[in-house]
């Protein structure tokens, strides 16, 4: 349930949510840690107490001292070493008559006490290993004396053992610990060690101060690194999110897009590279779209015919006629057989081409094997020559690109120019540098050339001026020569030879 909760959650919501769980962990243990701290130091203190106090009742015992003013006075003065840095010691006879004070012996008890707002009482054993704490809220208007303490103590339960109470009032924290005096197993009196104890307030104080500063500072924190998120972070990813909602919807809303590609961190890294491939993306779609349109035209014309000339064999008996009509079949199913390889054989190379990577190569090596191939081919069974010229042969002649891709490029334009030339004619493939540095390959055939006029019309799909031999043509491969040339970043253009009959095609590589 609370996984789910959570997964339905912004990364902003998670984010201050889970401090927020963190803060109040946070705040109960420290609750519970200043809890623990006032009763810690206010027990070391404590024990401190009951050893003055035992070793006091010690010297009594051992001395024989009677709780008489005059004695005590004498007591206190001969063994004062015994309570430093002890603000005050009070010593009160069996019925709770003044006999002794460190400050002044004539002090009136009622005058010791201050007015009370809470009394901690602590009971300790002899060998501090037992501790009772009580609380006591007590009348705010009512003062109580230590003599009412020690009256009270006198009929607990835990009389002759170390009582220890605090008294907070007037800026004043003090801390009293009192215990009776025995001698010979007969009380005798009582014996009160008093402490200012402010230094427990303060180191009080002081934690809690500083907890609060570090818990403003944590919130500050917090928010400003959540409001840098939001801002930096979670709303351009949002706003992503968004552009890629507009895509799929195929909306005409506006996207602050180009807002994020301008940023130089990886969140513009991303927008870009997301904005590319949402346009490749669309790009291929539509060429899909457009090339499955253009399939069905091209394959509905041969169908037509074959479907007419089907229906006509089916009906004549003239074997000239029958015999036209079968070459008619032959020509049209050669025609779609072509159409089908060929636009399969596209659609292998659009996926292996994501998959390629370009690197440095050497287009003269590779002309000079394509070159080689098609000679040993073409000289034999038509007569027709391949010449390659290159203007400097010492000169190298790198691109960058697809080794097999450029070698189908050629191979096309090669065909194509074969397949347009008659026999025993040549075919000139010649590269070279520009001025810019630009590598050029040119293929220039003796063909009968280009009918149209807008010799850019020829790398469409399906090009529809064609010669009668189009039944071994598709019509895809100057189209397919088009796309591998603009993925090398190349252009391609052809025209007419002026001096001579034929076509020139030529492509112009980028400098590497």
């Amino acid at each position: 349930m609370f996984n789910n909760f959570l997964k339905s959650l912004s990364i902003l919501k998670k984010f201050l949510f889970i401090n927020l769980i963190i803060f109040i962990i946070i705040g109960i243990l420290t609750v519970l840690y200043l809890q623990t701290v006032r009763p810690n130091l206010i027990l070391k203190k404590t024990v401190n107490h009951i050893q003055v106090i035992n070793n006091t009742i010690d010297h009594i015992s051992r001395l024989n001292i009677k709780f008489e003013e005059e004695d005590i006075r004498k007591f206190l003065f001969s063994t004062r070493f015994l309570f430093q840095n002890l603000d005050r010691v009070i010593l009160f006879d069996n019925q709770l008559n003044l006999v002794g004070d460190t400050d002044t012996l004539d002090l009136d008890p009622r005058s010791f006490s201050n007015k009370m707002d809470i009394v901690e009482l602590e009971i300790l054993d002899e060998k501090i290993t037992k501790k009772v704490t009580e609380t006591k809220n007590l009348n705010k208007e009512k003062t109580i004396s230590l003599k009412d303490i020690l009256t009270n103590y006198s009929w607990s339960k835990d009389f002759g053992k170390p009582y220890t109470f605090t008294q907070e009032g007037y800026n004043q924290f003090i801390l009293t610990t009192v215990k009776n005096v025995s001698l010979d197993g007969n009380n005798i009196g009582y014996l009160a060690i008093s402490e200012n104890a402010n230094d427990i307030k303060s180191a009080i104080d002081e934690r809690k101060t500083f907890i609060l500063r570090t818990a403003i500072f944590i919130a500050i924190v917090i928010f400003i690194f959540s409001f840098v998120l939001n801002r930096y972070f979670l709303k351009p990813i949002k706003n992503l999110v968004v552009y890629t909602k507009i895509i799929k919807e195929k909306s005409k809303k506006k996207t602050n897009i180009e807002e994020l590609k301008s940023r130089n961190d990886e969140l513009g890294t991303l927008s870009n590279s997301l904005d590319d491939m949402t346009h490749e993306l669309q790009k291929r779609i539509s060429h899909a779209e457009n090339f499955s349109t253009d399939l069905v035209h091209e394959i509905r014309n041969p169908l037509t015919s074959l479907k007419s000339a089907s229906e006509i064999l089916q009906e004549t008996e003239d074997l000239q006629q029958r015999r036209k009509l079968i070459n008619i079949l032959d020509h049209d199913v050669q025609r779609i057989e072509r159409l089908i390889t060929d636009y399969s054989q596209m659609l292998k190379d659009e996926v292996a081409l994501s998959k390629e990577k370009m690197k440095k190569i050497d287009l003269k090596s590779i002309l000079n094997s394509v070159v080689d191939d098609y000679n040993s081919i073409y000289e034999t069974k038509r007569g027709i020559t391949i010449k390659l010229l290159v203007s400097k042969k010492s000169e190298e002649y790198y691109i960058y690109g697809i080794e097999n891709r450029i070698e189908q490029i050629i191979a096309n334009l090669l065909d194509n120019s074969i397949s347009f030339s008659e026999d025993n004619k040549n075919i000139v493939v010649e590269t070279f540098k520009d001025e810019a540095n630009k590598v050029i390959l040119k293929v220039i055939d003796e063909g009968k050339g280009f009918k149209e006029k807008n010799t850019k019309k020829i790398f469409n799909r399906f090009y529809s001026n064609r010669p009668d031999s189009f039944g071994k043509h598709s019509g895809l491969g100057l189209n397919i020569v088009k796309n591998l040339v603009e993925l090398h970043g190349a252009t391609i253009s052809a025209s007419n030879n002026t001096t001579q009959k034929g076509a020139n095609v030529e492509i112009v590589f980028p400098k590497y």
